[in-house]
């Protein structure tokens, strides 16, 4: 793997059959498939295989949209993606020698019957069905890129010539933009703390992850207004893609709309959203999204294409401990417990637990990290367990992570642990935490409950044979509040950099 290859946290997928019947029941690939089925062994079309007036009005009620005012466009839409998909195959009509005018309109000029690809939806495989979904999907994306038609029409030159320029379009930037936006979805999908619930994002807020600057503390009036144009683009392109069932998305609110200035901009509203936080209810009036499990698939499968490192929680169950340990650190805490449960799942408790305790050992700069990891791990194996800690109480790397795991467990005759081995698993423990989180306020808070409880600690610890002790100690130097404390600690550090 290249080592700039991007990498995404991992995420949970559901099982193909799952998928496939969320893709059967999306609302315009159902419409779809219902219409191929009407078209049958065929019926009369105009250029280019769309339907005529009547046929409109016809399929219009047969999909139960004739009381909507947006249902013969929502019928065309459905129409054109059986055309994409192959669920409908359209030809046309051979021209009679001697034909003088182009049919209008109203008339056929070629056949539509259903496509041969109508048959996967009851007899293909999950991943069939998933296939054709997928590609039926690229071409609403496209659609969802594309420019206004209302914009193009007012825009076109003299000469009948589309002038991209004027129409402010840019088809690459359109559907990089639109990437981005699915990608960032994408990953606070992954990083949810409750991957389950799938929590929906504020649109502005979407929107300003991709154009305010991380290093921007107050966005100016010109950013928020260009945060405010992308709100209102996406939310027209994802009323186009709620209906393909990649998102879940309740729109803008129309009197929101409405309240729009005539130039567009609701920036004021924005910058309420964006940097006040206000209640619930009045953030969901701007628009709320998230990624349905069908789209968190979709979007998975489009990142493998384009080169990302995309994971799936799983992937590591029949890789050994070290591949495991190695990993867990960078997942999100609920996919690193869903992991490490698959990864049990595989192995009787005893042969886990030893291959986990193997697998932590080393002095390398990320084994502090891979034994918290280990630890992690190990709190989720049962007292079955407990003779492969037992055989590990004299190691000095792992023999007190040994001892926490047994005394969680109410285990009787633990040995006492020597000063030597407290002090090596303190260092080892903070040494993680910072490799883990940095310089976090709960390490702070655990530095000076530690510091408080031993009055002679920095006298010992700079003595501890472990490769990040002098490391360990600048850092609790930085984070005691206290400037006598901080000094010691520092004069400690320099004492265990002067000994190594």
């Amino acid at each position: 793997m290249p080592a700039d290859r991007p990498t995404m946290p991992p995420v949970r997928l559901l099982p193909d059959a799952e998928l496939a019947r969320d893709a059967l029941s999306a609302p315009l690939f159902a419409r779809a498939a219902r219409l191929a089925r009407w078209a049958g062994e065929g019926i009369p079309v105009g250029a280019g295989g769309e339907l005529l007036a009547d046929q409109l009005r016809t399929a219009t009620g047969l999909l139960g949209l004739d009381g909507d005012e947006d249902g013969p466009a929502y019928t065309a839409e459905a129409w054109q993606l059986a055309l994409d998909t192959g669920l409908v195959e359209f030809s046309e009509h051979e021209e009679a020698d001697g034909a003088e005018a182009e049919p209008s309109s109203d008339e056929p000029s070629g056949t539509a019957v259903a496509g041969e690809e109508l048959a996967t939806l009851t007899s293909g495989s999950p991943q069939d069905i998933l296939d054709l979904w997928l590609g039926g999907l690229e071409t609403v994306l496209a659609d969802a890129a594309a420019p206004d038609l209302g914009d193009i029409v007012d825009q076109l030159a003299d000469d009948g010539d589309l002038d991209l320029d004027a129409v402010d379009w840019n088809p690459e930037e359109e559907a990089d933009f639109l990437d981005g936006v699915l990608g960032n979805l994408y990953l606070l999908t992954a990083l949810d703390s409750d991957d389950d619930a799938r929590r929906p994002v504020p649109l502005p807020a979407l929107a300003a992850s991709l154009i305010v600057p991380d290093d921007m503390d107050e966005p100016t009036d010109a950013v928020l207004e260009e945060v405010s144009d992308a709100m209102m683009r996406l939310d027209d392109q994802f009323r186009l893609l709620a209906p393909t069932g990649l998102i879940a998305y309740q729109p803008v609110d129309e009197a929101l709309i409405e309240e729009v200035d005539g130039e567009g901009h609701i920036r004021e509203s924005v910058d309420g959203v964006t940097s006040d936080a206000p209640e619930e209810e009045d953030v969901t009036r701007y628009g709320m999204v998230a990624l349905t499990p069908l789209g968190v698939f979709a979007v998975r499968t489009r990142m493998l294409e384009a080169g990302v490192d995309a994971p799936v929680v799983g992937d590591l169950a029949e890789k050994d401990a070290a591949a495991l340990l190695a990993a867990l650190p960078h997942h999100p805490r609920p996919a690193a417990r869903a992991e490490t449960e698959l990864w049990l799942a595989r192995r009787d408790p005893l042969t886990a637990a030893r291959e986990l305790l193997a697998a932590a050992r080393g002095d390398d700069e990320d084994a502090p990290l891979r034994r918290l990891a280990c630890q992690q791990a190990l709190t989720l194996v049962p007292l079955d367990a407990e003779p492969a800690f037992r055989e590990v109480l004299d190691d000095p790397r792992l023999g007190g992570l040994a001892r926490v795991w047994l005394a969680e467990r109410g285990a009787k005759d633990i040995p006492e642990p020597g000063e030597a081995m407290v002090f090596w698993l303190t260092i080892d423990t903070i040494a993680a935490q910072l490799a883990s989180e940095g310089d976090s306020e709960e390490l702070r808070e655990l530095v000076i409950g530690l510091v408080g409880q031993h009055g002679g600690f920095f006298d010992s610890a700079w003595r501890v044979e472990h490769p990040a002790t002098a490391d360990v100690l600048e850092a609790m130097g930085r984070l005691h509040p206290e400037k006598r404390v901080a000094k010691a600690a520092r004069k400690a550090a320099f004492k265990a950099r002067s000994r190594g």
